[in-house]
């Protein structure tokens, strides 16, 4: 291809080297992540502002994600006291929400502040954020690298955008960054079977992880 007139050689050179270096390209592979996904989702939470613990990545719902939560102590001590350690059998937990047996479930003990999805591919961590975005903040983390395309931009942003979520990017050195903002009002705030069982995991795993105390003076 010539160069444009009045142009040299070497000026349309750095121009088409700029060009690449700046512009969406059709296909680049994603690369590998720089660290654990539970590094990079600490990373996450934090230039989220999540003020809670980041919970070890695990198969929810068939997507693999991080909880990110924080105790509620009032809860916590009651639940102590009561006796009642959290309960994980998803069909148990269902009967909380029978109006026969509202009354005798408990308090959640604690609060799920974000569900954070750390993947390789737009695809994957839209797929694996999307159903926990009804109940919480929901964000996905990708290399930055995978922001390099032309199907980010046409195919992921409008997705996220719909769906209410986050998106961050995190590069080699493990700096993440913000580059969508998420719509935390498309939430449902949703008080459901589904939303307890959730939260009982969330605390089954902040005890697994000594993030709480096990017991009150």
């Amino acid at each position: 291809m010539a160069a444009t007139p009045g142009r040299t050689g070497s000026d349309a050179a750095t121009s088409a080297a700029h060009r690449a270096a700046t512009s969406p390209t059709r296909v680049v592979p994603p690369g590998p992540l720089p660290s654990s996904t539970h590094e990079i989702a600490q990373e996450a939470a934090a230039v989220l502002g999540k003020d809670g613990v980041v919970l070890p990545r695990q198969t929810l719902l068939g997507r693999r994600v991080h909880l990110v939560a924080r105790l509620r102590p009032d809860a916590h001590a009651e639940r102590i006291a009561t006796g009642m350690p959290p309960v994980i059998d998803r069909a148990s937990v269902s009967t909380w929400t029978w109006p026969e047996l509202a009354h005798e479930a408990p308090a959640p003990a604690v609060e799920v502040l974000g569900v954070i999805a750390v993947a390789r591919h737009w695809r994957t961590g839209l797929a694996w954020a999307v159903p926990f975005a009804r109940y919480f903040d929901a964000a996905m983390v990708l290399p930055d690298t995978a922001m390099l395309t032309h199907d980010y931009v046409n195919n992921c942003l409008p997705r996220a955008r719909a769906y209410g979520l986050d998106v961050l990017s995190v590069d080699d050195d493990n700096i993440v960054q913000r580059d969508l903002p998420g719509r935390p009002e498309r939430m449902m705030l949703a008080d459901d079977a589904l939303s307890r069982w959730l939260n009982e995991i969330a605390y089954e795993q902040l005890l697994a992880v000594d993030e709480v105390p096990a017991g009150v003076d």
